[in-house]
């Protein structure tokens, strides 16, 4: 487990890189939301999370799911960086045959616990991982991580409410609230705000944090791992396109892939040193 900030911000910064990379290279992907959920997933993955790469199938280990499953480049990354498969697959992102899908697939890579892409979905199967959790005495956490845009999907209201009714206190749910989806400004799609408000009033515990934070995540993710009888979701506010000037806060790169020339700039924005 890494808990040090400075550590994590590094390994963020390979997470962007390997995003744009990996985009640049299959000529398409979701950039915009890959690069606003990355330090949610660092942090997790590398901080906080009970798994083991060895032994991907653990009755013990934590669950993630990533219900906003077109985000699966971040995904990818945190799970290669992991050691769950090798780092030089991330060339291989929606290329015949691959094991790396446009949306990811339990069945096709180690470390992916559910298959998403349908939103809504992901949340659903996270809340029955919990109560399976609870009911067979298990000690593991569920995490989940649904867009801003997703939380219009009437599913998602009907996996909180029946969250908040078994006390799904294993549960965290993350929301990465950056305001945009593939249509635009989600205000204007189909405004879900007040996000905090709505969680409440199904019954879960909510706390809103700088999703691009690490400390502050790494807070909230205790918080929630202490507070009992409630599920907790963390409402996380994010730029889309996160590190990235080109891209941040620009709705046109939800599912746009840089060409090699953006693609050198991008690296270079975001540094680091790998």
């Amino acid at each position: 487990m890494i808990k040090n900030v400075e550590e994590l911000k590094a390994l963020a910064k390979t997470v962007r890189k390997d995003i744009v990379s990996m985009l640049t290279e299959s000529r398409s992907g979701h950039p915009g939301g890959s690069l606003s959920a990355t330090d949610i997933l660092t942090t997790l993955y590398f901080g906080e999370m009970n798994i083991d790469p060895k032994n991907p199938k653990d009755d013990n280990r934590d669950r993630f799911v990533l219900s906003k499953g077109h985000a699966a480049p971040v995904l990818y990354s945190v799970l290669a960086r992991r050691g769950f498969f090798p780092v030089e697959e991330l060339n291989t992102l929606r290329k015949i045959g691959t094991r790396l899908q446009g949306h990811p697939s339990m069945k096709c890579l180690p470390g992916v616990d559910m298959s998403t892409g349908s939103l809504g979905q992901g949340i659903s199967a996270s809340v029955g991982m919990a109560l399976a959790g609870k009911l067979d005495k298990k000690d593991y956490r569920v995490y989940t991580l649904l867009g801003d845009g997703e939380l219009e999907e009437v599913q998602v209201w009907e996996a909180a409410m029946a969250a908040a009714h078994y006390k799904l206190d294993n549960l965290t749910a993350f929301v990465d609230f950056n305001g945009l989806q593939i249509d635009g400004d989600i205000t204007k799609v189909m405004n879900p705000s007040p996000i905090d408000k709505k969680f409440e009033a199904f019954g879960w515990n909510v706390l809103i944090i700088d999703g691009h934070d690490i400390t502050a995540i790494q807070d909230a993710i205790e918080k929630a791992k202490n507070f009992k009888g409630q599920p907790t979701v963390i409402v996380c506010n994010t730029v889309k396109g996160k590190g990235v000037s080109f891209m941040e806060n620009e709705a046109s790169w939800h599912g746009t892939a840089p060409s090699k020339e953006q693609c050198e700039q991008a690296l270079a924005e975001i540094g680091g040193n790998n």
